[in-house]
């Protein structure tokens, strides 16, 4: 599988550099999912700008991702810019389960607004008690 992988201090950028999430990438997709969390990786943001088709399996990598981030993160899925992948994660209502924000950018944007938001949360509870 192709793919670029940019890891920050708060998050890991994770670009797939395949036409086709398939069930040929998909194993290989999940697995580096999970090298991302045991390395650390507070959020993880999938690029998906290069890819043209995505399969039941390539969905299912993307859905173990989410339950991965799910109780300690925030898992964004970006760049979605092929009619046929908006129509399945459309049809498939994962839609309505994923945090899907348009661009990378505004991914980034994202977390560091939920950080800050959870930071000033944070400080607020001490307060309280």
């Amino acid at each position: 599988m192709k793919y670029t992988a940019d890891k920050n201090e708060n998050y890991c950028l994770l670009t797939v550099e395949e036409d086709n999430i398939n069930s040929i990438i998909a194993p290989h997709l999940k697995s580096e999912f999970v090298i991302i969390k045991n390395e650390g990786a507070k959020h993880l943001v999938l690029n998906l700008e290069k890819v043209k088709f995505i399969d039941s399996s390539g969905l299912s990598a993307i859905l173990t991702a989410n339950r991965l981030w799910a109780d300690s993160g925030m898992f964004i899925v970006t760049g979605i810019e092929n009619e046929n992948v908006k129509k399945l994660i459309s049809i498939s209502r994962l839609d309505t389960v994923l945090t899907i924000i348009p661009t990378v950018s505004e991914s980034i944007d994202y977390i560091k607004m939920e950080e800050i938001e959870s930071s000033l949360k944070g400080e607020e509870d001490k307060r309280e008690k």
